[in-house]
């Protein structure tokens, strides 16, 4: 049986007025016109569509692979959408999960689910079929809707969930008619088109159509207590461990839209484009992108996924003036040589988060553009915290200062109750409107609020004197090396600047006599011979001898979370699976025999040292 909403029992929150950070000296940083505090709207999330729809009904509030949608027929697909749900028995409380690409379908089942006071559970459609199953049976959704790519991958875990109907739609469903005409004719280009765009389902697949959904009566917004209700369960990224399912309530995510929108003081509603990169169905792309999208009356132009031409394609002909997105995204366009041939200068504003965002790429973006790129910072327990000014004084390399009504402090990471210096690392700690109410199932887990409220967020950071927030790395990430401390990000900060380095990952692996070891993964440029050698030289020249790696990989990649951060976990069960296969005896020995002894490793030219 699905798990009843959980109740949270969180404590009260209060703050000791003696805290070094109760004076919140970052509001000196404040450019002019943000506020300090702000009275957020108790309101249900769909209240930002209806708001748009009432003030801009023809504005284009969607465009996606030549189809636009106005905000006007964007609210009547919600609400008959919301009625066709009803029809399937979703009502108040009830789990629909998402398992979409960033297209009009996700954003109407989006507000949907919301308009029949249900709960969305945002999946990524590259899930592997065991994360899908664990979240779907997790958050017992009783509805799926899915796109025909993914729907072998969800009729398989189906029977192990309480999953009752599939609903399934296709990237072709949204064309314009003339496009859709075309798919179908019988040309070697159609053929190709249809193989990119749609899927084939099974005609004894127990599915319903979207598109018979969007028929009938469009349902009324429901009931919703904002501050209570919850709104979506937004998965965490596992990045270390399996991932669980954050509870945002419906004043988690409309106060975080809000504090986007009093953060960029020249926006302007009705007018703004955001291009959306970044995907839907993360707690980046859902609050940055779609969400203040919303809340602003701006268009939306929605790519199903990250490719440089489709990007300047975009920029040429919807002129966005915001681009969310990652360090990898403004890298990318910054390297490729298309680029110089296509005016980038419509883009105001671009905010990169997930990763740090290197100075260099950051000074070659704005350039390129002419705009403001500045790094931010959040997570999917409470959207967006913090982000560097978008005019005025900004601080390169930092994630800039608390987003207004929310409230910051530094903890000792073993003891939560005791504040750090100003100016020494401990773990950040965050609270306000937009922090989330618990995990699902497990509302009260110890260790993720502090007894006066605040989240730990187990990110490692600094304050300064000025109130500005560095990262330094994640709590769970730092290596323990014979007894010395060693931050990976600072090791793999020496390393990215050595030439021939195309991209670096440290992390602590096992070893018999430290505990843990420093090990670097590196990828190295093609036009380089780079060797293990000439990187722990590097190291050496610039590191404390317990911070050096102990040993060098060289790999064709990394392996990353869709919106681009190093799983440095996965590095790691890949070495300890490594370590298990050499440790197991050789074939023809016999039991309780032994291994012939192997002679210890020594640095190569490349490859493992």
């Amino acid at each position: 049986m699905p798990r009843p909403a959980p109740q949270s029992r969180r404590p009260a929150a209060t703050r000791a007025t003696s805290s070094p950070y109760a004076a919140r000296p970052w509001l000196a940083g404040y450019p002019d016109g943000v506020p300090a505090d702000f009275d957020f709207p108790v309101v249900p999330l769909t209240r930002l569509l209806d708001d748009a729809s009432s003030s801009f009904p023809t504005r284009t509030a969607l465009v996606h692979l030549g189809t636009t949608l106005t905000y006007r027929e964007l609210k009547d697909a919600v609400d008959r959408f919301a009625g066709g749900l009803a029809r399937l028995g979703v009502g108040a409380g009830d789990r629909v999960a998402i398992v979409l690409p960033n297209c009009p379908q996700n954003v109407i089942t989006f507000f949907a689910v919301l308009r029949l006071g249900a709960v969305v559970v945002q999946h990524d459609p590259l899930h592997t079929e065991a994360e899908l199953r664990h979240q779907l049976a997790d958050c017992g959704a009783t509805v799926v809707v899915c796109l025909d790519r993914v729907h072998a991958a969800v009729a398989a875990v189906r029977s192990s969930t309480a999953v009752r109907h599939v609903v399934v739609t296709s990237l072709a469903d949204h064309l314009p008619a003339t496009a859709r005409a075309r798919l179908r004719l019988p040309l070697p280009s159609s053929r190709r088109a249809r193989s990119e765009l749609t899927a084939p389902v099974p005609k004894s697949a127990a599915v319903v159509r979207f598109s018979s959904l969007l028929k009938g009566e469009p349902a009324r917004q429901a009931a919703v207590d904002p501050l209570v209700d919850v709104a979506l369960l937004q998965y965490t990224g596992g990045t270390t461990g399996a991932s669980r399912g954050a509870v945002l309530t419906h004043h988690n995510l409309v106060s975080n839209a809000y504090m986007n929108r009093l953060w960029d003081t020249t926006a302007t509603a009705g007018q703004e484009v955001v291009l959306a990169v970044l995907p839907l169905c993360h707690a980046y792309g859902l609050t940055v992108c779609m969400n203040a999208t919303v809340l602003l009356g701006g268009t939306l132009v929605l790519l199903p996924r990250f490719d440089v031409g489709q990007v300047l394609a975009a920029v040429d002909r919807w002129r966005p003036t915001m681009l969310p997105g990652v360090p990898p995204v403004y890298r990318a366009l910054a390297d490729d040589p298309r680029t110089r041939d296509h005016d980038l200068r419509c883009l105001r504003i671009c905010v990169s988060g997930a990763v740090a965002l290197p100075v260099d790429e950051q000074q070659r973006f704005e350039s390129l553009t002419g705009g403001r790129l500045v790094e931010g910072y959040g997570l999917t327990e409470a959207s967006s915290t913090h982000c560097n000014p978008l005019s005025g004084e900004g601080r390169p390399g930092s994630i800039g200062l608390p987003l207004p009504g929310t409230s910051c402090k530094v903890v000792d990471p073993e003891d939560p109750s005791r504040e750090v210096e100003v100016g020494r690392p401990g773990e950040l700690a965050v609270k306000g409107p937009q922090v989330f109410r618990g995990y699902w199932g497990d509302e009260d887990a110890e260790g993720v609020f502090t007894d006066d409220g605040y989240l730990l967020t187990g990110d490692i950071a600094v304050m300064d004197e000025d109130g500005w927030f560095s990262l330094v790395d994640r709590k769970e990430e730092l290596v323990v090396s014979g007894g010395f401390a060693v931050y990976p990000s600072e090791v793999e900060h020496v390393i990215s600047r050595l030439r021939g380095v195309a991209d670096v990952a440290v992390a602590g692996v096992p070893d018999a006599y430290r505990g843990e070891s420093v090990k670097a993964f590196v990828v190295r440029d093609r036009r380089t011979e780079l060797t293990a050698y000439d990187v722990l030289d590097h190291c050496r020249e610039s590191l404390r001898a317990h911070e050096v790696p102990r040993s060098v990989e060289f790999c064709d990649d990394l392996p990353r979370s869709p919106v681009g951060k190093v799983l440095r976990r996965v590095l790691v069960e890949q070495e300890r699976a490594r370590i298990a296969r050499e440790a197991e005896p050789p074939p023809g020995s016999t039991p309780g025999g032994r291994a012939p002894r192997k002679r210890p490793p020594v640095a190569g030219r490349s490859g493992t040292t």
